[in-house]
This record gives structure tokens, C-alpha cells and sequence, in this order.
């Protein structure tokens, strides 16, 4: 048995075996060490190998289930070896094979899969820059791929599928894609040869080639597609007939989102992890698994396309006339997790109340039919073609499967009574065994005159009449003796003898009967797998549209206007999650973003809602292009390309990278990628450095946009020297966050003004964060101070230093005390030469001002005045 063990375990080095051993999966070796850490199960030892007992660690085949999901929970794959031989006629160890390998990516049992998620096999390939990925969700078979052109995109499009498993050629060495990478798998890199994914993928969809699904273009895509392929064969070990066309998805068709943009929005992960106050979570209130999984992927893939998304709003406008979206809700509700219940099926590991689901649904596509017909949308038409009726299929699985089905069907009561008539004959041969041999002993009784005669049954001499020694003498010529004992004797009748045959193994030919039906009614349900996927994926769409149109109605969203053309306004907007959760009247505000409106700079208190407002835009936006309406009064959104964030500070310790460090690359990526299609968050760039050279940044980076790149952009800083750049760039314009002081104290007004902020209030947001009275009175003090020698400075500065004050560093400016410039004027900011007042965090790492204005100093060309003039101006400096 050992060595039939190890030869399996060889061929699958990389998962743990489950060897199937009666009623037990035994583990050996160091898969047994593993096991018993990973699943808190006792580690044993039996016989001996080399001298030494072998590790062993077992768990109940029946409870299998919970200890599988453990492991693909913490990414480890598992090899399930059955007992395929029968024990009764095998000479040696009963012949085992692994039936299938159940990995992170590739699992499709209801208990090891979150109904919320997809669960992604994903496969990475790379020539040059060109990233393919290619993408499986083996549970309901869609299989995509796409392309998409440098690192950062990738890394993108890994944060948006979040899969369970990715394959990677072993030669692949990018520490960005590889390092803190869950369920990572490498393979050889012969997987991902072009000619054999391509022999594959044909092989898999009955065609010549591959033109007809619209991705032969896509080399390096399809070469990831079919190492994933050929991983799912390998893992599942049976056909995969619901993985019947691969789809080619074109990145400019979406709204494309870095990883920080998905993270800084809090699209369906929270900052900590969770779904609790995502915009998921808000939107979220689908009938189906299914439509909340699609849910979930237009959120993350927003579309570009016009038709389609007026498409959805049509359709939702409909079901919102007279609450026509209320009667289809509550009747999506009956409709169970079709898209994985078909997945089972394909894969022929469908479970009995999986098909009393299916019965379920599919008795309520009529109904569903019928409240679809009343609609004009087009759009709703198509989905109930899609959606269809199915009586043929309903009706076998009504006849054929019990109203409650067991788990499983090896412990059988899963047909119904009825369907098939020697399936019924052996039933009740079984069930009524015990009634016959009632009125078998009975009848002997009356027939023979022994009272002591009694019918009985053992396991080794099966059925026969006892009769005591005394009364054995008047046994009847018919009764053929079968075992004698002290005190009676057993006999056997041939009327006893055909009942035992039968009644012996009526139960265990009445479960390989009832096994041999099911199995006949997964391959007639097989054959309508195709329509019945387009069902589910309609009945998944209707779901969603239904769920948007009662989101609609509950949260008092509005339609906005599409269109080509750039722009993007709305009139009394709102933060969908931030007005759900929070225990106050959520102040609406507006936006304008134009062609003359190109950069809205916004200054405002901290706590004012800078950033609520910034990212309210981006999900407004986001919202429109997916067809949804949005959390304003009315608006109008332009198509866009990207959505960009930078918003907040966290570091990368892991990966070397400063909180500035992170700050500079995401600003680096918004730079290069942006175009003048895209929106952009910017929110405080610059905070992680000292004054000036965060200053200097934000101003470089915020010119840069407005002159160059022109994307619409909402560029929030506490940087008041910004807010001059409107006067030398007309499309960019000021805005700020309202707040007032009552009593000392700030209140906020959260409602958008045009212009900048008088102040930024950070002493008054200090008090209220807790910081004491005695240390924001002393803060005030130095204020005064710093304000007051900087008024000083720049009434005493003399002319003849003008060679120097005309750089375009040397205009002395703060975020306390705004200075404005002409109207001509380069944008002017502090440096440590004329603003001696500002803090050097590192000592007198720059020469003192004196010094440097002396060096500007050419005595040659200074009349007598001039010198005595410049002379106090020195004094003045090193006071």
C-alpha cells in the first residue's frame, strides 16, 4: 500500500495527498506534519521505513469538506486519491488514483467558495513590455484575456481581478508582481508556447482557429490562456464542457484604475480590508449570488461605451416607472446561484440539492417572463429572449428529484418515488424486509404446528427458521438444514432463499440504481448547458439592473446626461457612503469641470471636506459609467478615459518605500499616464518633505497638469501660494471648502465657495482633535511671531537686492499669510534665502541670508548711499 502511496505522491510533489483508506483521508510523511499544524489534527506514526515510524495524520472522508476549506483558505492545493478498485475482488491494496486536485484557483464546491467573490484562476505572461493575463473562473466558466502595456498597468488589472491563483513562468523575475503574492504557482516556461495554446484553446472550442471570438491579435494573452487551460485539464481531470468561448476584453473599452485609485476610492475593499462602508456595500442589495458578483465587476470595470450604458439607464427608467422593479426583485429572490450550480454540472460534481435549486429557478423564469413582457426597453427585451423558458428541463427535475434532497447522493433518497419502477421495486423490497419475514413466520407457524419456530437473520448465515432441538423432528421435507446448535436447528426454504438474494442486496443495487439515474439526468441537463448559461448571465444582469433602480428610489439618485463631449458637472452632488453612514444632514455641493474649467484648486480647512468632495467627483463619475444613476440632483458626465487618486499617506515598508517615496511614485504614474480625458485626485502632494520642497513640487506638478497634460483635475492643498496660479492659467480656477469661527471655536460649513481660503484653521482643528489649551496657545504665539517678522521683512527688503527678490524662488509667500503677484507674474514661492524664517529641519544645512545677499554684493557698482543702505538691510537680515 506504501509504495502504491509514494508512487502517487511522486507524480504530485507540490500538494498534499489525501489517500483514501475506508472511511478515512490518511496523510504520511511531511504531508502529514503539514496537516497536522494546518488543520490541528494529531499527528501519528504507524510501521516503520528506514529504521524510522511513519508520520500519518487522518481525517473523516465525510468531513472532508471543512478541512479542504481550510487549506485552499490558506492557498494550499490538495490531490484527492479515491479508491477506484473494488475491495471485494482485489488480491492486493485496492486500486487508488487521484480524481481531481483542488487548488485556491480551481475549486468549485458551494463550501469552499465565498458566494460574494469571483474566484479567479489567473495566468501572467510577458514579452518585452506587453503583459498578457489570461482568466478563468472555473465555476462558471468565463475565460477572458487581455493585454495591456507596462508594469503599472498590470499591476492594475492583478488589483482589480484579485485572483486566487496566478501562473507565472518560472522565469519571470518581477519582484513587483512575485513578492506578497497569494496562491502563486510558477510553471515551466514551455506552458506558455504560443503554438500550444493555440492547439489547445482550439481543441477546447471545436474550431479551426481562433478569429472568430476576436483575440487571435492577442499573442501574448493567448499564451497565458493556454498554460491556464491546461492547469485547469490538469486539476480537474475531467472535461470542461461549460468553458465553451474565451472573450477578448479591449483595455480603452473601460475606465482604467490603478491600484492606489482602486484603494483611495474604497470600491468594494475598505482602507482596513473589509466591505463594511465600500461603495459595494451601499449599492449592494441583489437577489442573486450571481448578480452581486456581477455587481462587484462593473463597479471594478466601468465602461466607455455609450450604447451600452444608455442602454442601462433606458432599462432602468423603466423598471422604475410605478415600481415595476419591486414584483422581478422578490422573484430573483427564489432564483439560486445558477452560474455555479452549472459549473458543477459541467464538471459532473453537481450535488442533489444543487438540481432542487436549478428546479427552483428554473419554475420561475415563466413569472419572470411574464412581468418582463409588460416593459418597452429594449434592453430588458433582449435579457428575457436570453433568459427563456426551459419546461422540458423543469419537468424532469420535478418528476425526478425529491422537494428535500440529502446532502449527497451516496446516501440515496434523492430520486423521487415514482420516476423509475425498478428503483421503486427495490425499495420496497428493502423497506418492507422486515414485514415479510413477519408473515413469513407466521404463516410457518399455522402451516406446521411448531410454536417454537422463528424466522431470524446474521451476517454469516444470512435469513433462516430456527426450530428447538424437541420440535425439530416435525420440520417439514421442503426445509433444507442449514446450521445446528445446542438446544435448535436452523433451516433454509427455497421461498426464504429467493427472498434473501433479493432483500440482501435490494439496498445496495437500489443505491447504485439511484446513483446510475442521477448521473443520467446531470448528461440531459448537460445538453442545454449553453442556453442555460445565457439564462444565468441574464437573469445575474436583470438582478443588477433591479438592484440599481431600487438604489435609485431609496437614496435619491438622479439620470445623468452621457455624452462625448469632455466635461463633467453636477448640481447639489453627494458621497453615497459617507451620506449612509454618517449621523448628520450631508451637505450637497456642486462641480463644473469644462474645457475653460480644467483645474479646480480647492483650499479649506482640514476636517472641511476637501477630500470628501474630491472623492464624491470620482464616484459620481464612476457611477455614470456604469450605467447607474448617480447621488446628485441632476448632471452631466463626459466619457473619460482614467481616474486617477492620490489621496492619503501610508508607506511601503515592505518594500523600502517611504511615505514620500509612495507619494512621488503615484504622482509619477498620474503625470505620465494622464491625458486630457482622464479625472485627477490630487490631495496634498508634497506634505511628506520640508516646506519649500514640498511647495515647489506641488507647484511643479500642478502646472505641469494645467499646462501640459489637461486632464480635469481637483487638486486640494493647504498651499495657498497655488491659488495664484488662475491668474496666469485661465482653466484653472479657485475653489475652497467654507468654515467660520464662533466663540474661538471652528465650525464647518462643507459647502463649496469660488475662490480661495482666507485661512487654513489648523490651530482651531488642533484644539478640537485634543491637543491641550496650553500648547495651542503657545502654537499662536510663535504664529504671531513667524506672521509678524515676515511683514517685517518683506516692508524692509531695499530695491538694490531686486536682482535677487526677481527669482522666481525669492517672492516671499506662506500658507499663513497670502502675497499676490501680478498678473504676468511666474508663479513666486519661499526658499530658505528670502524666508529666513522658515524652519531648516536639519541645523544650518544653508548658508545664512546675510551671507548670500553679501555674495550678490559688488561694492564697485554701489554709490555711497547705496552702500549705507545696504549696509542696514544686512543688520536687518541677522536680526
Amino acid at each position: 500500500m506504501m509504495q502504491q502511496y509514494l508512487k502517487i505522491k511522486a507524480e504530485h510533489p507540490h500538494e498534499l495527498v489525501f489517500y483514501r483508506m475506508g472511511d478515512f483521508y490518511e496523510l504520511f510523511y511531511d504531508d502529514a506534519k503539514q496537516a497536522s499544524k494546518l488543520l490541528d489534527v494529531t499527528l501519528t506514526a504507524r510501521g516503520k521505513s528506514g529504521g524510522e515510524p511513519i508520520p500519518m495524520a487522518g481525517i473523516p472522508f465525510h468531513a472532508a469538506d471543512g478541512y479542504l476549506a481550510k487549506l485552499v483558505r490558506k492557498g494550499v492545493s490538495v490531490a484527492i486519491c479515491e479508491q477506484i478498485g473494488d475491495p471485494a475482488t482485489s488480491k492486493g491494496p485496492v486500486e487508488r488514483k487521484v480524481v481531481r486536485i483542488v487548488t485556491p484557483g480551481t475549486v468549485s464546491d458551494e463550501s469552499l467558495l465565498d458566494e460574494s467573490r469571483d474566484n479567479l484562476l489567473v495566468a501572467l505572461h510577458v514579452i518585452e513590455d506587453t503583459f498578457g493575463l489570461a482568466t478563468m473562473d472555473i465555476g462558471s466558466g468565463r475565460f477572458q484575456v487581455l493585454e495591456v502595456q507596462g508594469l503599472d498597468a498590470a499591476l492594475g488589472e492583478l488589483q482589480r481581478l484579485s485572483p486566487a491563483e496566478l501562473l507565472v513562468s518560472e522565469e519571470l523575475s518581477s519582484s513587483e508582481i512575485l513578492e506578497n503574492r497569494r496562491g502563486l504557482r510558477r510553471r515551466a516556461p514551455w506552458e506558455f508556447e504560443l503554438e500550444t495554446a493555440q492547439r489547445l484553446l482550439t481543441q477546447q472550442f471545436g474550431t479551426q482557429d481562433l478569429a472568430g471570438f476576436g483575440c487571435d491579435h492577442m499573442t501574448t494573452a493567448l499564451a497565458a490562456a493556454g498554460c491556464l487551460l491546461s492547469y485547469a485539464q490538469e486539476t480537474q481531470r475531467t472535461a470542461l464542457p461549460h468553458i465553451n468561448a474565451i472573450r477578448g476584453e479591449n483595455r480603452d473599452e473601460a475606465v482604467a484604475m490603478d491600484a492606489a485609485t482602486r484603494r483611495n476610492l474604497e470600491l468594494d475593499i475598505n482602507l482596513t480590508g473589509g466591505e463594511e462602508n465600500t461603495l459595494f456595500d451601499v449599492l449592494n442589495t441583489t437577489a442573486t449570488a450571481m448578480g452581486g458578483r456581477l455587481l462587484r465587476r462593473w463597479l471594478n470595470r466601468p465602461l466607455r461605451d455609450l450604447s451600452t450604458l444608455k442602454a442601462r439607464q433606458s432599462a432602468i427608467a423603466q423598471l422604475q416607472e410605478n415600481y415595476q422593479f419591486e414584483p422581478i426583485h422578490q422573484s430573483l429572490k427564489r432564483i439560486g446561484d445558477l452560474e455555479r450550480i452549472l459549473g458543477r454540472l459541467a464538471l459532473r460534481s453537481a450535488r442533489p440539492r444543487d438540481l432542487s435549486r436549478l428546479y427552483s429557478s428554473l419554475s420561475t423564469y415563466p413569472e419572470l417572463q411574464g412581468q418582463l413582457k409588460t416593459l418597452s426597453s429594449p434592453h430588458l427585451a433582449e435579457l428575457a429572449g436570453n433568459i427563456g423558458t426551459f419546461p422540458e428541463l423543469e419537468d424532469l427535475l420535478r418528476r425526478a428529484i425529491t422537494e428535500n434532497p440529502p446532502v449527497v447522493i451516496r446516501d440515496g433518497g434523492v430520486i423521487a418515488e415514482g420516476y423509475d419502477q425498478e428503483l421503486d421495486e427495490l425499495r420496497n423490497l428493502s423497506s418492507n424486509a422486515g414485514q415479510f419475514l413477519i408473515d413469513l413466520e407466521s404463516r410457518e407457524k399455522e402451516r406446521t404446528g411448531i410454536s417454537t419456530l422463528k424466522v431470524g437473520y446474521n451476517r454469516v448465515h444470512g435469513y433462516y427458521i430456527e426450530i428447538s432441538r424437541a420440535m425439530s423432528d416435525k420440520a417439514p421435507v421442503e426445509y433444507i438444514r442449514r446450521q445446528t446448535l445446542k438446544n435448535a436447528e436452523r433451516f433454509i426454504t427455497p421461498e426464504l432463499k429467493v427472498f434473501e438474494d433479493k432483500a440482501l442486496s435490494a439496498k445496495s443495487r437500489a443505491l447504485s440504481r439511484e446513483k446510475a439515474l442521477y448521473d443520467e439526468i446531470i448528461e440531459r441537463l448537460n445538453e442545454d448547458l449553453l442556453p442555460l448559461q445565457n439564462a444565468a448571465a441574464a437573469v445575474s444582469e436583470l438582478d443588477v439592473l433591479t438592484t440599481l433602480t431600487e438604489r435609485a428610489d431609496s437614496l435619491n439618485f438622479s439620470c445623468p446626461t452621457l455624452t462625448q463631449e469632455p466635461g463633467i458637472c453636477y448640481r447639489a452632488g453627494r458621497h453615497p457612503v459617507v451620506e449612509k453612514v454618517s449621523n448628520h444632514p450631508f451637505v450637497p455641493n456642486d462641480l463644473e469641470f469644462s474645457e475653460q474649467r480644467k483645474m479646480l484648486i480647492v483650499t479649506g480647512p482640514n476636517m472641511g471636506g476637501k477630500s470628501t468632495y474630491m472623492r464624491q467627483t470620482a464616484l459620481i463619475t464612476l457611477l455614470a459609467h456604469i450605467g447607474s444613476y448617480i447621488p446628485a440632483e441632476a448632471g452631466t458626465v463626459g466619457m473619460v478615459d482614467r481616474i486617477f487618486t492620490r489621496i492619503g499617506s501610508s508607506d511601503d515598508l515592505a518594500g523600502g518605500r517611504s511615505t514620500f517615496m509612495v507619494e512621488m511614485t503615484e504622482t509619477a504614474n498620474i503625470l505620465n499616464n494622464a491625458t486630457d480625458r482622464s479625472l485627477v485626485l490630487m490631495d496634498e502632494i508634497g506634505r511628506g518633505t520640508s516646506t519649500f520642497d514640498g511647495l515647489s513640487l506641488a507647484w511643479a506638478c500642478a502646472t505641469q497638469l494645467v499646462e501640459k497634460v489637461r486632464p480635469f483635475t481637483l487638486f486640494a492643498t493647504h498651499y495657498f501660494e497655488l491659488t495664484e496660479l488662475p491668474k496666469t492659467h485661465p482653466s484653472a480656477v479657485n475653489i475652497h471648502l467654507d468654515a467660520t469661527e464662533h466663540n474661538d471655536n471652528i465650525v464647518f460649513l462643507h459647502n463649496i465657495q469660488e475662490g480661495p481660503a482666507s485661512k487654513s484653521f489648523g490651530l482651531q482643528v488642533a484644539k478640537l482633535a485634543g491637543i491641550s489649551a496650553e500648547v495651542v496657545a503657545l502654537a499662536q504665539q510663535q504664529l504671531d511671531i513667524l506672521e509678524g517678522e515676515k511683514r517685517a521683512l518683506l516692508e524692509q527688503v531695499p530695491a538694490a537686492t531686486a536682482d535677487h527678490a526677481t527669482s522666481p524662488t525669492a517672492d516671499v509667500t506662506s500658507s499663513t499669510d497670502k502675497v499676490s503677484a501680478p498678473d504676468n507674474a511666474p508663479l513666486r514661492h519661499p526658499d530658505p534665502v528670502s524666508d529666513p524664517f522658515q524652519g531648516d529641519m536639519f541645523g544650518a544645512s544653508a548658508p545664512h541670508p546675510a551671507i548670500e545677499a553679501l555674495d550678490e554684493i559688488d561694492p564697485d557698482d554701489l554709490s555711497p548711499r547705496q552702500a549705507l543702505e545696504q549696509l542696514y538691510a544686512l543688520k536687518k537680515l541677522i536680526k
